[in-house]
């Protein structure tokens, strides 16, 4: 498991405004993360595109393996156990993990 990469996640259980679910989500963590832990950081993908600010917006294509364009939903980003991936999809462009970076470099400031 490796940073840019789509899998096939599964959320469930949740609690309150969590996404939840089987979805896919992009790896957003390290790989000296991902190499040596039994975690991922992840963001969950929806079909249901709203636009929100610092959110990038993939279209599918053969390189990510997405059916639908979706969003990758920055603001809820967690760390997860690699059980909870199920199978790889595809993977994404590291400028577009650039781009989650800076989004996620812009919610964590005061």
């Amino acid at each position: 498991m490796k940073q840019a990469e789509i899998w096939e996640t599964y959320f469930d259980p949740v609690e309150g405004q969590e996404q939840s679910g089987r979805r896919p989500a992009v790896i957003i963590s390290g790989n000296t993360m991902n190499n040596n832990l039994n975690l991922v950081m992840v963001c969950p993908l929806t079909s249901k595109i709203h636009h929100y600010k610092g959110n990038p917006i993939l279209e599918p294509s053969f390189k990510n393996g997405l059916k639908m364009e979706s969003e990758v939903l920055v603001f809820q980003t967690r760390t997860v156990s690699k059980g909870r991936l199920r199978k790889k999809i595809g993977m994404i462009d590291l400028k577009i993990i650039d781009e989650i970076h800076q989004s996620l470099n812009k919610i964590l400031k005061l």
